[in-house]
């Protein structure tokens, strides 16, 4: 039976400093935080094969360094000893809860008194290389896995703007946006005054997505607005058009029925057209590639990039029938629907890919592979 052991019997811990004494552009030495690399530095603190765990923010996201490095203080460094390899010490960390050693009641942290604590079997150095050897073989098919499922999600991606193109390649006449709209406008500014637990719901870009037109409900933000404020006179209605006009330029969603009360922030565009009824179709026309080279034609700026208000209105979209455009949208949704529930398969497949990491990490240092 493998020895348990205490952390502060086989690795030193390595607090971080300030990197603002070492820091160069041009320097030879990465410098970490508990979240990855975040300069270069002339000096380094911790060797080559130091494991990386965060003392506050992420701390439950190991990183294995293979080359010297600066650590700064919202990071430890785990210099193995002698009587552990490198790598194992790295995946004994990835299978550890390091927030079950959180104590804090803001940002998650750790100290170095409680991390000395932790026991970990310490088998000798041939057979920890053995395991290693092992969790990274398995480790390699479940990435040849995850690399498939990415290239098929990538895939479904390119079909659904092929979709797009066949849906709207008859479009034969077209007007502005300014001739077929009641309304083009923009959030204001200073929400944040507003922020509440409960109220309107207040949309902001990353509530956008790239290849869909549904809101994304996963992190919503609410606002409670005084009578007077000036915000009220973006407060959405069924079946208005977003368009995102800075950062991530031309991400497009349709308002629900269900929406209640809403409004948008300065970072995004709402179209409401004359007849409400279209307003899918019109969506959907913006998200193909059809619609972002004439919305994104007149983008604006140097480094930072957007879209005016006039641009949108100078956008040109299809002038259709409702009869046509339902038979459109019928025809987009029936294949937009296989999409979501592939989309939905990759998703739980993905995470699957996850949940046996874990297994495979739990097996290796509770049961031994």
């Amino acid at each position: 039976m493998t020895d348990l052991k205490r952390w502060d019997e086989v690795l030193n811990i390595v607090s971080g400093k300030d990197q603002k004494a070492v820091i160069n552009p041009n320097g030879k030495y990465p410098i970490y935080g508990s979240g990855g690399v975040i300069g270069y530095s002339d000096a380094y603190l911790c060797e080559a094969g130091t494991t990386i765990i965060g003392r506050k923010g992420t701390i439950n996201s190991p990183i294995f360094v293979n080359e010297r490095f600066w650590n700064v203080d919202t990071a430890f460094g785990l210099s193995p000893g002698d009587l552990l390899n490198p790598q194992y010490l790295f995946y004994f960390c990835c299978s550890f809860n390091f927030n079950s050693l959180d104590k804090s009641t803001t940002i998650p942290s750790l100290s170095k008194h409680d991390l000395l604590t932790i026991q970990m079997p310490v088998p000798p150095l041939q057979e920890q290389e053995r395991i290693v050897a092992h969790i990274e073989e398995l480790f390699s098919q479940l990435g040849n896995g995850v690399e498939t499922l990415k290239k098929a999600k990538q895939q479904l991606a390119v079909y659904r703007q092929a979709v797009l193109k066949e849906a709207f390649s008859s479009v034969t006449t077209k007007k502005p946006i300014r001739e077929m709209s009641c309304l083009v406008t923009s959030g204001s500014r200073g929400w944040a005054k507003y922020y509440a637990s409960k109220g309107a719901r207040f949309i902001r870009i990353t509530d956008l997505t790239r290849d869909r037109i549904d809101l994304k409900n996963e992190s919503i933000q609410y606002v409670s607005l005084p009578d007077v404020a000036e915000g009220k006179r973006s407060r959405l209605m069924p079946n208005d058009v977003l368009v995102s006009i800075t950062a991530d330029l031309g991400s497009i969603a349709l308002i629900p029925s269900s929406i209640g009360e809403a409004y948008i922030n300065q970072h995004i565009a709402m179209i409401r057209f004359f007849n409400a009824k279209q307003g899918k179709y019109m969506a959907w026309y913006l998200k193909s590639d059809y619609g972002q080279k004439d919305l994104l034609r007149n983008k604006r700026g140097g480094g930072k990039l957007g879209l005016g208000l006039d641009d949108i209105r100078n956008t040109p979209v299809p002038v259709v029938d409702d009869d046509s455009a339902r038979k459109t949208l019928a025809q987009i949704e029936s294949h937009m629907s296989v999409c979501d529930s592939i989309e939905q398969t990759i998703g739980t497949a993905l995470q699957q890919v996850e949940a046996l990491r874990q297994s495979i990490l739990k097996k290796a240092f509770e049961e031994g592979l």
